[in-house]
């Protein structure tokens, strides 16, 4: 391709909405631009990236042993509350009446139609295992796109769906996947790390997160850097420090006076202790039941957690009004000392401290030198907060690392949830009717370039790798309308054509110094520069877009030369 007759639009400026390095990069290089909030045109380069992911998805997905299908992206409303899920996604979901005035949604995953499918299709246990999955647009309304392709309105997934007899082979399944995920992060250059996850609305016991580091992602996960454990933060299990506690004096507890200080931060200062010092009392309700629940100061409640200890998906914050009826004083001056049928649950890092401070259910007051068993009881204690820095591995004891990230692929266990609900089943050897065992497994195709593009970067611009670059050698002619360095442009253009090469042919009527700075900013592994050494010593300079030196070669060799260093290349 010639850029003179391509459209690649690069920009000088960042655009004003833009603020991750992705967004920045991929509106500037010509490869997006905006139509709307969360959707977005690709252009030509942006096209040939996202094609060439989606090859390395299908190819390592085929290889997995799943079969692509392709589903509808309007669904029927009924089939959605069949599962429950209709009033689940909420206002993130587009619903449209047709014009019979049927309700119908626009497609934000698809496990309800690809069940319903193999509920009309799978009958025996000959049928199975079999996994399906499609490349497909999805639409989520999210309220705050941002980012760029990270958080959009209209995305394009990879999504799997395994459907097996047992337990047994449904980790079969999943592990074939999660081997195929793998392969396709390496093979597209992605930085990743791999946590266990909470599988959500999606639901299932046992899912695991693919994250991409990045400053700007939205989520937050938790690695080991010694054993390999990874969580995510909802997950991140909370070790018990084990170091031994030197015996400390109880001291009596003292009323003391607090006023207008309600929160952490300003009853630390007032009292001139650290916020680890206080113990917090967080009035929440459980299935219309009040519960009371301790955390030390620099902690914060993890509700999924506390969840899975109550068993149940139904806890809130107590309104204020709750909280006056159950301790008998305003917001923000709760504590445990003088509480009254209410069971109270404990972190477990709150067990361990002593002369603590708590609010005394008066307004502008707290108590100091708190301390357990002595002044209030509680229920249980559990791991029911969010790990923070400082928190030590469950699984080896060393320190864990919290980093934001970019989630760009999900897998879930899901069990029989969805199979259930829409009557997919099959005949088992005996004649029995049984629930097909059911796995999903997601990847954001649009993500894997933006997160590509968080760790791949310089000043100048991109700097891809051969898998996905849009194009694998730029070829740069400086003065293209010398008809001496056209020619010798067009001989490296078409050899390198003939043997496979992608390449983009700078045949612009500009400055070298544009034609540079666009070089750098698109990112194409390797350009070849075609100017006046190429007239007077028969040499083309060939540089490597992530080193900063260039390489001068015959031009005879140059084709050769650039096949060589394509063949390991791998940034």
């Amino acid at each position: 391709m010639r850029w003179s007759q391509a459209l690649i639009p690069t920009l000088k400026e960042v655009p004003a909405d833009a603020e991750a390095i992705s967004h920045k990069l991929m509106m500037r290089a010509g490869l997006i631009r905006k139509l709307a909030a969360g959707t977005y045109t690709y252009l030509p380069l942006g096209q040939r990236i996202l094609n060439k992911v989606i090859n390395i998805v299908r190819e390592e997905i085929d290889k997995a042993g799943a079969q692509e299908i392709l589903m509808p992206a309007i669904h029927p409303a009924e089939i959605w509350e069949k599962t429950g899920r209709l009033g689940l996604f909420g206002d993130i979901m587009y619903k449209l009446t047709d014009q019979t005035g049927k309700l119908c949604v626009l497609g934000p995953t698809h496990e309800e139609i690809v069940t319903d499918l193999v509920a009309n299709e799978i009958h025996s246990y000959r049928q199975l295992p079999v996994t399906l999955y499609q490349i497909q647009t999805k639409f989520r309304d999210e309220l705050r796109p941002r980012f760029g392709v990270i958080r959009s309105k209209e995305f394009i997934m990879m999504d799997a769906y395994s459907f097996d007899t047992s337990i047994k082979g449904l980790d079969k399944s999943y592990q074939a996947m999660y081997d195929a995920y793998c392969r396709i992060f390496e093979r597209c250059g992605i930085k990743y790390s791999i946590v266990e996850a909470e599988s959500g609305l999606m639901g299932g016991d046992v899912s695991h997160e693919f994250m991409s580091p990045s400053e700007m992602g939205e989520d937050l996960f938790v690695t080991c850097s010694k054993c390999g454990y990874g969580a995510n933060m909802t997950m991140a299990q909370v070790s018990m420090d084990n170091k031994t506690i030197p015996p400390i004096k109880l001291k009596e507890i003292e009323e003391v006076k607090t006023p207008d200080k309600s929160s952490i931060e300003a009853v630390s200062k007032f009292l001139n202790i650290e916020p680890a010092q206080l113990v917090k009392t967080l009035i929440c309700v459980a299935d219309g039941k009040p519960i009371a629940v301790l955390l030390r100061g620099d902690h914060e409640l993890n509700i999924t957690k506390l969840s899975k200890l109550m068993g149940t998906n139904n806890i809130t914050m107590a309104e204020e009004s709750v909280i006056q009826s159950v301790t008998g004083g305003p917001m923000g001056f709760s504590g445990p000392v003088g509480l009254k049928g209410i069971d109270i649950i404990a972190d477990n890092s709150v067990i361990q401290m002593k002369n603590f401070v708590t609010g005394a259910n008066k307004k502008d007051t707290h108590l100091m030198n708190v301390n357990i068993d002595r002044d209030f009881s509680f229920a249980r204690s559990a791991d029911i907060r969010f790990v923070a820095t400082g928190d030590i591995c469950p699984k080896c004891g060393s320190d864990l690392k919290v980093s934001h990230g970019i989630e760009i692929g999900h897998i879930f266990k899901l069990g029989t949830r969805y199979t259930e609900a829409l009557s997919a089943t099959f005949l088992d050897e005996k004649g029995n009717r049984l629930p097909i065992i059911m796995g999903c497994y997601g990847i954001g195709v649009n993500r894997i370039i933006a997160s590509f593009l968080e760790n791949s970067y310089d000043d100048n611009g991109i700097i891809w790798s051969k898998t996905i670059a849009p194009y694998e050698v730029l070829i740069s002619s400086i003065k293209p309308s010398d008809e001496r360095i056209a020619r010798i442009s067009n001989m490296l253009y078409t050899q390198l054509s003939a043997k496979g090469v992608e390449v983009l042919w700078d045949d612009r009527d500009i400055s070298a110094g544009i034609k540079f700075k666009d070089a750098d900013l698109v990112g194409i592994p390797i350009r070849i520069t075609v100017g006046n050494k190429a007239i007077e010593s028969q040499s083309v300079e060939i540089k490597l877009r992530n080193k900063p030196e260039q390489k001068l070669t015959p031009v005879a060799d140059a084709v050769q030369d650039v096949l060589d260093i394509l063949a390991p290349l791998s940034f």
